[in-house]
This record gives structure tokens, sequence and C-alpha cells, in this order.
């Protein structure tokens, strides 16, 4: 029989953060009519073929991040902390955002999710805009439009259902992945502003 494993939400902290939950809101929705305008001016001057594509990325990145968001919320918070006191490199970084697990997977999973929703209904618009122009029965442009609109919405539930499995079973794994990119980035920085205070 197959163990069905339990998605356990981290709680570090018992008091709702409402300060962290208005900045995202504002966050959300400047950077969703930000890309929401940008998308809409591209898009439509780029052509059917080059929106589809645009939508197609879109959709690639919310179904990334929501499998990060998923990994940090199931993530051992315990395993993370073995690693470090191992010294295993990208063990810090991962405990890091296993200890924000909140954040962290709002930011992946929702705002990330949000912002590309409105820019794939943008690319959407672009395309059944574009394939409706010479019509003239109501009817149909309604039909091309709600067509749209529920394919690119399947497509997104669709590989967000395949990877949320994969992103459970491999939480620790991805977590210590992302730890390691983070903690590159962190030496090249660190590397970048020796050779600078050397020059100086």
């Amino acid at each position: 029989m197959n163990k069905k494993r339990k998605i356990k939400i981290q709680s570090h902290n018992n008091k709702p953060n409402y300060k962290w939950a208005f900045q995202t809101l504002i966050f959300s929705i400047s950077l969703s009519c930000i890309f929401g305008l940008l998308s809409q001016t591209l898009l439509s001057s780029l052509g059917v073929a080059m929106a589809i594509v645009g939508i197609s990325i879109f959709i690639f990145i919310s179904v990334v991040f929501d499998m990060f968001g998923i990994a940090v919320a199931s993530a051992d918070e315990k395993a993370f902390l073995e690693w470090r006191k191992e010294g295993k490199f990208g063990a810090s970084a991962g405990l890091h955002l296993c200890e924000n697990s909140e954040k962290v997977c709002c930011l992946c999973a929702d705002v990330v999710g949000d912002i590309c929703s409105t820019l794939c209904g943008a690319g959407g618009a672009c395309v059944v805009v574009a394939l409706t122009q010479t019509l003239k029965n109501p009817n149909l442009v309604l039909f091309i439009s709600t067509l749209v609109s529920a394919v690119i919405a399947g497509l997104t539930i669709f590989f967000k259902a395949l990877m949320k499995e994969y992103a459970i079973s491999n939480s620790n794994k991805l977590i210590l992945f992302i730890g390691r990119f983070l903690e590159k980035r962190l030496l090249r920085k660190k590397k970048k502003s020796l050779k600078n205070e050397k020059k100086l």
C-alpha cells in the first residue's frame, strides 16, 4: 500500500503577521499592474505566435515557483540543522528558507503565481483579439475567448498537479538546491567586494 505523505506547514510564530500580509498585498498589486501593462503592450505587438510563447513561459515560471513553494512548506527543518552541523554546502541558506517557510511559500506560490496568472490573462487577451478581429459573430468571439482562457487555466493546473507530488517527495533536495544557488551568489558577491576593496 502506498503511504500518503501529509504536507506540514511549519509554524514558527503563533501570532499572525499582518504587516507582512499588507506588504505582500501592496507588492502583488504593484507588480501585477506593472507586468500586466507591459505584457499587454509587448505581446499585442508581437502577434499570436509570440503571445503563445510568452504564455508558455509564464505558465512554466508559475509552475516552477509553485513547486518551490510546496517544497519549502514540506521540507524537514531538522535535516537542514544536521546538514549545517556537518558543513554541507547550501544547508545554511536552506535552513533560513525553512525558518521563513510562510513568507517563502507565500512569495513563490501566491505572489509569483498571481503575477504569472495576470500575465497569462494579458497574453490570452492578445491571442483572442488577434483571432477574433475579423469575426462579426459575438457568440463565436465569446466561444474563442472562453476556450483560450480554459486552455490556459487547464494547462497551468495540470502541470502544477504533476509538480506537487514531486515537490513533496523531493522537498529537502529542492530546498538544498536553492540553498546552494543562494550561497554561490553570496560567495560571488563577497569575492567581488574583496576585489573592489583591493583595487581601492
